[in-house]
């Protein structure tokens, strides 16, 4: 189970939400994604109109994926995001899943 305060999770959701914002908004010249984050919920939509929605699971600490593909729950250890079915992190695991939707490279961090 997460160590994490509440406080410190909302930061480092946050954290990544705002991220997430920032390499979007430099990519919007190059690739057609629109989105949009309102109450800890990020919606990214593709060209295709497929979207990805990234969500704070506050009761449990988590971060939500919903990608065209499949659900994913990342829980924060050891100082990063990691799915808790696939044990992928969370960046990398952004990085193919928007290439894969967006049809072209997309690198977060």
């Amino acid at each position: 189970m997460s160590q994490l305060t509440e406080t410190q999770y909302h930061q480092l959701v946050d954290d990544i939400l705002l991220e997430i914002e920032q390499t979007l908004e430099q990519l919007e010249d190059e690739i057609d994604i629109d989105y949009e984050n309102f109450g800890g919920k990020l919606d990214i939509e593709f060209a295709d109109g497929s979207k990805i929605i990234i969500n704070k699971q506050e009761p449990l600490l988590q971060l939500w994926v919903a990608t065209k593909f499949n659900g994913y729950h990342f829980n924060y250890q050891n100082g990063v995001w990691i799915d808790e079915r696939f044990g992928d992190e969370f960046w990398h695991f952004m990085n193919q899943a928007a290439s894969k939707q967006a049809g072209s490279d997309i690198k977060f961090k």
